[in-house]
């Protein structure tokens, strides 16, 4: 599989129209990045890494990965599942291991005033892992945000009671702590059993001095929809030198990560090729974990992401009237850590000919594909059956920045539009 001259040309030559507009128009960097199973399809770094300082991007730059961590927290989970050292459905095994979840309760608002009620329903890792265990963000949901008033909630001050201390917002995630099942703090975990494995060497919650002299500003886009640069959300990791320092940071498995898109893609390239790297020839996950996480896990809430998602810090995140809006309302679903379009639907021998089908159409996407983002504008998806994955990366508040989802859309289009076998 490769991708067409003219797909190649007409992808780098969209990253460069927008960041080499003005900063009412475009974005000053972007990083883009599309895989295989054998590895690079095709990268390209368009820009200045910010405004007062700029250097020019490189396929090596550092960009706060926000959410789009979850991605690795889960692949952590499952093979600790795989070792059977953890279950997805075992709720008293979540309760024994962490047990702050044990007595959240849940908070909502009745006649305007803030309450707290028992949960009914006990939490699971798998719970956790589809965004179904109750949790919200201050950022995205008002409930938590007043209820932390007037002191504040800051989900990415580094301070484990800033996650672990949040109630629910729904009956039954990012509380997660792997040190208690591996015996490792989770970045080192990453680091021994996920990074290292696949060469990877640009991906971490506490980058060093050579990934933060190549650092994505942090930018802010205002009402007008101007771009200035801003002090960075996530400040504490970047300031730890020690390990004295770095012990007393959370290390959070829902949005601690930094890393470059280039390392990023390697993860996506190793799940499409059956979890063996294609630079390392070394195993990350099995094939029915990789099956797992691409299957629905909600099938029976088609309409997961069709809800209304408030702009509670709107310096964060824009408003949206659902996740990812697809013409004509098709059923969405949620994997583990990512959403999922194009659900498989009808019998096998429908299926097999549906992606027969799709095979002889230019363009289409195969079924169940994979996707999730990053608060600062980060986007990555995953297609097995077209054999396909990639990432887009901008360093941009707050989320859901129409430039860069724009020409999200545009870049992931001429991948499709340019893939020859």
């Amino acid at each position: 599989m490769h991708l067409s001259p003219q797909s190649q040309a007409s992808i780098r030559a969209a990253l460069d129209s927008i960041t080499s507009s003005s900063t009412t128009t475009g974005i000053p960097g972007l990083v883009f990045a599309c895989v295989s199973k054998h590895g690079s399809l095709f990268s390209h770094a368009s820009g200045m890494t910010g405004l007062s300082r700029p250097k020019s991007m490189t396929l090596d730059t550092t960009f706060w990965l926000a959410s789009c961590t979850k991605l690795i927290t889960t692949i952590a989970c499952m093979q600790l599942v795989e070792q059977s050292k953890l279950s997805l459905d075992d709720a008293a095994q979540v309760e024994r291991l962490c047990p702050e979840l044990a007595q959240k309760k849940v908070l909502s608002q009745n006649e305007g005033e803030l309450v707290l009620a028992e949960k009914k329903d006990k939490i699971t890792l798998r719970m956790l892992l589809t965004h179904t265990a109750g949790f919200g963000y201050s950022f995205l949901n008002e409930t938590p945000r007043d209820w932390g008033r007037p002191v504040g909630v800051d989900e990415f001050s580094g301070e484990a009671g800033d996650v672990l201390g949040l109630p629910l917002v729904r009956e039954s995630g990012e509380a997660w702590e792997e040190g208690r099942v591996s015996g490792l703090k989770l970045n080192n975990y990453f680091q021994r059993h996920i990074f290292t494995p696949l060469g990877i060497d640009h991906i971490s919650m506490f980058p060093g001095a050579e990934m933060r002299s190549n650092m994505a500003s942090m930018l802010q886009r205002d009402g007008a929809g101007k771009v200035t640069e801003r002090d960075h959300l996530y400040r504490r990791p970047l300031r730890a030198e020690t390990d004295e320092e770095r012990d007393g940071i959370f290390n959070s498995g829902g949005a601690g990560c930094f890393g470059a898109v280039r390392d990023y893609c390697q993860i996506l390239s190793t799940l499409l090729n059956n979890g063996i790297s294609p630079t390392t020839q070394q195993p990350l996950l099995r094939s029915t974990s990789i099956t797992e996480i691409l299957t629905n896990q909600i099938p029976d809430r088609p309409n997961f992401g069709r809800r209304n998602i408030a702009a509670a810090k709107p310096e964060l995140t824009n408003a949206f009237e659902e996740l990812l809006p697809q013409e004509g309302d098709p059923p969405q679903g949620f994997g583990l850590s990512c959403m999922l379009t194009n659900l498989s639907a009808g019998s096998p021998e429908d299926e097999k000919a549906q992606r027969r089908g799709r095979k002889d159409v230019k363009g289409s996407k195969g079924r169940n594909v994979a996707s999730w983002a990053g608060l600062a504008n980060q986007f990555w998806w995953l297609d097995v059956e077209r054999g396909v994955a990639g990432m887009l990366a901008a360093q941009v508040l707050p989320f859901g920045d129409e430039v860069v989802m724009g020409v999200y859309e545009s870049v992931e289009r001429g991948v499709y539009d340019g893939l020859e076998d």
